[in-house]
């Protein structure tokens, strides 16, 4: 099963989820039945963090269809409003829960920063109501972790949701020490740098030293640079393929090797 990373309000999770960017953006029928077995062998493995958004097209109608009931599972599920305005922020906010199926969620995030300001006093109010457990901002590119930081010391959200990879490790500078000394929680996109890292190594074997630490291919060497860090408390690549989605979650079940191989590998890419 997978480990857990404690958050700030002394709930566990587990340190792999599952993102549905492009993934799970599926109309009804078949397309959408070839995602259920994902699902389960997910749940199965111990997961629990689903990420998704309006952004992501039928993302949230999919799993709304796919998930089951809130009392059936242990599912955590993320999503986020991206709008303008207040008014339009609730009302798509609303949508997503009426899309999702949920009469609660258990994270909702601003996505990409955009309009924080108009939202975050929603996202406190709901809180404090009892509609959602948790609020969190989110970026998917370095250019803007630094407006990411300054945000973030600002509002003191629950979670942020960052890039970070082997191809964009730019959020060990600042942005993940930074949420360690503040106890914000860590979801990480990209993991696999929108896969331009198995771009990179297409064709190759894989390091000897990393098959002695039990690594089998470069989505485990991939995601084992990712959970090194202390900071990170789950990452969410999105698979629509479950022999992937088996390696991963076998990957992210072991603990992360010394790093000094992580370095070798660090500069092999």
């Amino acid at each position: 099963m997978l480990p857990t990373r404690s958050i700030l309000s002394g709930e566990s999770l587990p340190v792999y989820g599952m993102g549905s960017w492009k993934t799970f953006d599926a109309v009804p029928g078949s397309d959408r039945n070839r995602l259920q077995p994902i699902l389960n062998a997910f749940f199965a493995g111990g997961g629990r963090i689903i990420d998704t958004s309006p952004m992501y097209g039928q993302a949230e109608a999919a799993l709304g269809q796919l998930l089951p009931d809130p009392g059936a599972t242990p599912a955590f599920v993320a999503t986020k409003v991206w709008t303008q305005g207040r008014s339009q922020g609730i009302a798509q906010m609303e949508n997503s829960f009426r899309l999702l199926k949920r009469a609660s969620l258990d994270l909702m995030q601003v996505h990409n920063l955009v309009d924080w300001r108009s939202h975050v006093p929603t996202l406190r109010e709901w809180k404090a109501a009892g509609r959602i457990r948790y609020w969190g901002l989110t970026h998917y590119h370095a250019g803007a972790h630094a407006e990411l930081e300054r945000v973030a010391s600002e509002t003191r959200p629950d979670f942020i949701q960052v890039n970070y990879s082997l191809e964009e490790p730019e959020a060990e500078e600042r942005l993940l020490p930074f949420a360690a000394d503040l106890g914000i929680a860590v979801l990480i996109n990209r993991p696999f740098g929108e896969g331009a890292l198995f771009r990179k190594v297409r064709g190759r074997k894989i390091p000897e030293s990393a098959r002695a630490a039990s690594l089998e291919s470069w989505s485990a060497i991939f995601l084992d640079f990712v959970l090194a860090h202390p900071a990170v408390t789950c990452v969410i690549p999105a698979t629509g393929d479950p022999i992937h989605l088996a390696e991963n979650m076998a990957a992210a079940s072991r603990p992360p090797v010394a790093e000094e191989l992580r370095r070798d590998w660090r500069n092999s890419i």
